[in-house]
C-alpha cells in the first residue's frame, strides 16, 4: 500500500488513476511516499524520510525545491502539454484582446446603461475602439514547446505569418510544427519584424528577467508583447518605460502584479491560462499516473530533475539506484549485488544533468543488507526496492 499527500485539491478524474485497493490518497497522510500538489508552496517545507516522488498537477515548478528533492534522492515530476490547449486559447483571446480594445469598449458601453439615445451613441463612440484584424499581421512566437507550437499552427491557421524561435525547440515538437511556419534565424531579428511577440518559454535561471529594457527596446515600434509563459520573465518596469515611449503599443499578461495593474495600456489576466475543467483533468490524470507508474514499477517519465527511464512492468524483482553522475558508481553497485549472489537479469541506465537513474532487474529478491550496502556506496544517492510479482 502506497500512500499518497495532496497539497492541493485533485481532479476526481485523477484520483481515479489512484485505485484504494494499492493506494491510500489525503489530505492528511503522514509520512507520504508521494505528494500531489498543484500551486501550494513547499519551498520551505520539510521533506520527510519516507518521500520518494512529487507530482505537480501542470507545467511549472517553481513551487517545488527541486534542487533539494534531488540532493535527497526524491523525484519531481510534472505535467507538459496537459495544459497546453488551454493556454493556447487563452493565447489567441489574448491576441484579440490586444488588437480590438474590446476590453474598453465594454467597459465604456456598460456606463451607457439607462441612456435613451443608447443606438446612436453606440455608433458614435464605437470608432474609439477601433483596432487592426490578425491576418495578415507578422506573430513571433518564442518558445516552442507544447502550446508554442499549438499557437503557432492556430496562429498560421487564422492567417497570420508566423515565425518561431526556440534553440532548445525538441524533435517531437519539430514534428507537430506546421510546415508554413518559418524558423527565425534569431531572436533579434523576430522582435524586429513581428507586429505581435508571444512568449511560451520556461522560467529558468537564464530566463528571469531576460526580457527587459534591451530586448524590449528591439521590438518593433508599435509592437504587441503577450506574457503566458511566467510574469518573471518581463521585468515590469521595463514593460511600462516601454509603454510610455511607443515602443510597446500594448502589454497582455496572464500574472498580474502590483505594478501592472491600472496601467495604461496594460491588460492583466489573473492567471486563467490553465483555468478550465479540462486541463485541470489532464493534468491530475498525467500526475496521478507518473506517480503510479514510478511506485509500482520504478518508471521515470517527465521528471524535472531525473531523465525519463522506463524498464516496462516490474514481473521480477527489482530495485532503482539514483546516483551521482560521476564515473565509478554504477561498478560498485552491481558489485555489491555479486557478492550476495544475486544476477542481474536487465539493466538501464540513463542520465539527466548531474544525476544518473538506474531500474535493475534481477533473478532473485534484493536483501534489506545488501539495499543498505549499495546506498553507502560513494556517490549513490538513494536506493529502492520494488518486489515485482
Amino acid at each position: 500500500m502506497f500512500h499518497i499527500l495532496t497539497l492541493n485539491s485533485i481532479s476526481k478524474r485523477g484520483l481515479a488513476e489512484l485505485p484504494a485497493a494499492a493506494f491510500t490518497v489525503a489530505d492528511d497522510v503522514r509520512d507520504p511516499d508521494a505528494i500531489l500538489v498543484r500551486s501550494a508552496s513547499m519551498l520551505n517545507a520539510p521533506l520527510s524520510p519516507g518521500l520518494w516522488a512529487i507530482a505537480r498537477a501542470g507545467a511549472g515548478h517553481n513551487n517545488i525545491p527541486v534542487s533539494r528533492c534531488s540532493e535527497e534522492g526524491v523525484v519531481v515530476f510534472n505535467t507538459p502539454g496537459a495544459n497546453a490547449n488551454a493556454v493556447m486559447e487563452l493565447t489567441l483571446a489574448g491576441l484579440l484582446l490586444s488588437s480590438r480594445k474590446i476590453v474598453e469598449g465594454i467597459g465604456w458601453v456598460s456606463g451607457l446603461k439607462g441612456v435613451p439615445d443608447l443606438a446612436e451613441r453606440v455608433e458614435k463612440g464605437k470608432m474609439s475602439f477601433a483596432g487592426p484584424e490578425l491576418e495578415g499581421k507578422k506573430l513571433g512566437v518564442v518558445g516552442l514547446g507544447a502550446v508554442g507550437v499549438l499557437v503557432a499552427n492556430a496562429c498560421e491557421a487564422l492567417g497570420m505569418a508566423v515565425s518561431g524561435y526556440d534553440p532548445h525547440m525538441s524533435l517531437d515538437a519539430a514534428w507537430g510544427l506546421s510546415r508554413n511556419v518559418g524558423r527565425a534565424v534569431s531572436l533579434d531579428v523576430l522582435l524586429e519584424e513581428s507586429d505581435y511577440v508571444t512568449l511560451h518559454m520556461p522560467l529558468i535561471e537564464e530566463t528571469w528577467g531576460v526580457f527587459g529594457a534591451k530586448l524590449l527596446s528591439q521590438m518593433k515600434p508599435g509592437a504587441r508583447l503577450l506574457n503566458f509563459s511566467r510574469g518573471e520573465i518581463v521585468s515590469d518596469a521595463a514593460v511600462l518605460a516601454a509603454l510610455e515611449s511607443g515602443c510597446l503599443s500594448r502589454y497582455v499578461t496572464d500574472f498580474p502584479s502590483n505594478e501592472l495593474l491600472g496601467a495604461e495600456k496594460v491588460l492583466a489576466i489573473p492567471h486563467l491560462g490553465a483555468s478550465t475543467p479540462e486541463a485541470e483533468d489532464n493534468c491530475a490524470v498525467m500526475a496521478a499516473l507518473q506517480l503510479k507508474n514510478f511506485l509500482q514499477h520504478g518508471s521515470v517519465k517527465n521528471s524535472v530533475n531525473l531523465p525519463d527511464c522506463d524498464s516496462g512492468p516490474a514481473l521480477k524483482p527489482r530495485i532503482t539506484v539514483i546516483i551521482q553522475n560521476v564515473p565509478n558508481v554504477v561498478g560498485p553497485v552491481t558489485t555489491a549485488l555479486a557478492d550476495a549472489n544475486i544476477n542481474i537479469s536487465n539493466m538501464l541506465n540513463k542520465s539527466k544533468g548531474d544525476y544518473s537513474y538506474n531500474i535493475i532487474d534481477l533473478d532473485s529478491p534484493c536483501p534489506a543488507a545488501t539495499l543498505e550496502k549499495i546506498t553507502r556506496i560513494k556517490g549513490v544517492v538513494r536506493a529502492r526496492r520494488i518486489n515485482g510479482k
